[in-house]
């Protein structure tokens, strides 16, 4: 009697997953019929109001399980006073440093270098330039920058970028373009990796600069004061 209650729960099991794994073949079936030019990554059956979570083109947002509503927002769980829709975005949003294409970063260190991060910057985006004053102030770090122009926004940035990349001293120019507001005179034409780093970039997802990576794979879009910053390295394990 035993035997057959555990086979029979078994079964129910089984019979539950795949109806959820059906639904969700359907729900990407119907809403990419509905939006074809979108990418969908991952449809997700939640444990609340009966909703899906559905991942497109790096954002997040509910539907039911037909596709017929889409919900754009937050979830909010009252109860527990947090918003599960950002919790799961930051979750998302991780990159493991490790697989950073370092290669293509110019890197700093300062003091000991312990403390590790990477920063997507554009040479021409005014926040980045005041993070970069932000860095002046912190010591015992290792930095990669990696340089990442929004043409979108700073026509001017694709060839700054370059220019920099392609200087004798590419720590020394990016500080003096940020810093002082002084770009090299070259024409930037030497092999660089800022293309590579835009396609890198895109795949992300980063559409902002500066964009921060943390050692423990968090990532935190925007100009970051240094006194938060020395928090959130110090917090990183």
């Amino acid at each position: 009697m035993f035997k057959r209650s555990v086979l029979s729960l078994l079964l129910a099991s089984a019979l539950v997953a795949g109806s959820a794994n059906a639904d969700q073949a359907a729900i990407k079936k119907n809403l990419t019929a509905q939006f074809p030019a979108a990418n969908i990554s991952s449809v997700t059956k939640t444990p609340y109001a009966g909703l899906y979570e559905v991942v497109i083109d790096g954002q997040i947002i509910y539907t039911d399980d037909t596709a017929a509503y889409v919900f754009l927002g937050s979830v909010v769980d009252t109860k527990a006073k947090k918003n599960i829709t950002n919790e799961r975005m930051a979750k998302l949003n991780e990159v493991k440093f490790d697989s950073l294409p370092f290669n293509n970063a110019i890197k700093f260190v300062k003091g000991d270098g312990s403390r590790k991060l990477a920063v997507f910057s554009d040479p021409e985006c005014p926040f980045c330039k005041k993070f970069e004053q932000e860095l002046t102030k912190v010591d015992n770090i290792t930095i990669y920058i990696f340089p990442y122009p929004i043409a979108g926004l700073h026509p001017q940035a694709t060839a700054a970028a370059k220019a920099i990349w392609c200087a004798p001293d590419r720590n020394a120019a990016w500080q003096d373009a940020l810093l002082k507001g002084v770009l090299p005179k070259n024409d930037g034409s030497c092999k660089n990796p800022v293309d590579e780093n835009v396609a890198y970039g895109n795949k992300l997802h980063i559409s902002g600069t500066p964009t921060l990576v943390f050692a423990n794979g968090q990532r935190v879009p925007g100009m970051v004061p240094a006194d938060k910053l020395e928090k959130m390295l110090n917090s990183v394990k």
